[in-house]
This record gives C-alpha cells, structure tokens and sequence, in this order.
C-alpha cells in the first residue's frame, strides 16, 4: 500500500537524505549489508526478550532499507545486480525477524503457536513471488494491505508489548493472506487480456534467435569437419595433379633424348 501510493513523496523526502549520504561515501550496497546485519541484531533482541530494544533495530533496519535505493540513485549506480542484492537481503531479512520471533515464542508461550511466525513467513513468500513471477511476465503486481513496509510497521507494533504480540502476529498471517490472494486476482485478471502486437514480436524473434544459435552451435562442428576435409582432398588433388605433370615431363623427356 505504502509502495504503491506514496513512494513518489517518499523518494522525495528521501533524495536529499541519499545524496548526502553519497557525498560521505555511502554505498548503496554498504546500506544493504549493513541493514542485513541490523536484521540479525533485532532477531536476537527479539528471541532473547528484549522487545523494546528490538523496536529501535527494527526502525533502523527500515532506514537501512529505505535509504539504499536513493543513494544508488544519487550515485548513479542502480543496476539489476543491486536490485537483486537487495530483493535477497530484504527475503532473508524477513526470515531472521520471524525466526527471532518464533524463538521468542518458543520460551514464553509453548505448543503449537511457534508456528505462527513459520505460516507468516510462507505467506510473504508468496506475496513477493507473486509479484516477481508477473513482473517476468510483463505485469504489475504491486499494491495490497501488506506490503514490506506494513508489515515492518505492525511487527513494531506488537514489539510494545508481549501481550500485542501474538494479536499483531495473527493480524498479519490474515492481512498477508488477504494481500496474496488480491495479488493472485488481479494477475489472473490481468493476464485475460490479449497480449500486445509488440510483445508477441518480440519474444518470437527472442525464440527465433535462440533457435537459430543452437542450431548454429550444433551444426559448427560438423561443418568444419566437412570444410577440413573438402581442404585435404583439395590438397590431394594438388598433390596428384603435381606428379603427373612431373611424370609426363620426364617422360617427354626421356623421349627427345634417349
């Protein structure tokens, strides 16, 4: 929701912020690791109790995560190679804060709701790949009730106290679930429509090229094996040709003076 309405205001509040971090010499991929590391530190906080303290690393993972992208942009280093760093980091972030989470509960509510942060974990793994899986295909898939950034938000939430949590934590598995399920609705929607002219050109002459690559890889060898052996029989031929003109010479030769 928040990626889908506000990312405009939010990137430009967030420019000047990634320009001045670029001119102190911050990377794009130095805030991505170091948000990765902030994850593992509010994992513990969080599995060891301490769920205030795992309010501020949570906050500072987030300006981690939202900081990268206007420093890449500042710097003039947005690539696919960093979009990719930072789509993995943000998975394995999300698992490690569930982790922590599901450690917590291991030791403070026994039985089966361990799995509670588990089925959360799932269910935002098939909110991204949804997404992901039409951006391949040519289709937005953005937008929904919980989205990273909301999801980031009522964790905090249930951080506050250890009575919010496993409400908050119940909220986000529906909300996640409801998220998923619209995305998967308006993809199946989406894809009904009749592809464009443009499209389907293009990925035949993407399957065309493909096509004839492998057969120009496959028909390589075979065509310098004919190719060297047309060359031996020219060398052959030359090689022949040769004697017999020198033993007709020898002959004519021998014949003039016997």
């Amino acid at each position: 929701m928040f990626d889908g309405r506000w990312r405009d205001t939010v990137d430009r509040g967030t420019g000047p912020i990634g320009r001045r971090l670029q001119r102190f010499g911050v990377s794009a991929d130095m805030l991505t690791a170091t948000g990765l590391i902030s994850a593992a530190a509010t994992a513990v906080a969080v599995g060891t109790g301490h769920l205030h303290l795992a309010i501020l690393l949570l906050i500072l993972t987030g300006l981690h995560d939202l900081l990268d992208g206007p420093v890449a942009k500042a710097s003039g280093t947005s690539s696919t190679r960093g979009a990719f760093f930072d789509s993995v980091t943000d998975r394995v972030s999300d698992a490690l804060i569930l982790g922590g989470v599901a450690w917590y509960l291991v030791s403070t509510h026994p039985g089966h709701l361990v799995l509670l942060p588990f089925a959360i974990l799932g269910a935002t793994s098939l909110v991204s790949y949804q997404r992901a899986k039409a951006e391949s295909l040519g289709i937005s898939a953005k937008g929904g009730l919980m989205e990273r950034a909301e999801r980031m938000i009522l964790l905090g939430i249930g951080f506050l106290s250890a009575s919010l949590l496993v409400p908050v934590l119940w909220l986000m598995l529906v909300l996640t679930l409801a998220t998923a399920m619209g995305r998967f609705v308006k993809v199946w929607r989406l894809a009904e429509a009749p592809v464009p002219v443009a499209t389907l050109r293009r990925h035949r002459r993407a399957r065309t090229t493909a096509r004839t690559g492998a057969r120009t890889s496959s028909a390589s060898p075979a065509r310098w094996r004919a190719r060297r052996q047309g060359e031996l029989a020219s060398r052959s031929g030359r090689t022949w040709r040769a004697r017999h003109a020198r033993q007709g010479i020898r002959q004519r030769a021998g014949r003039r003076h016997p």
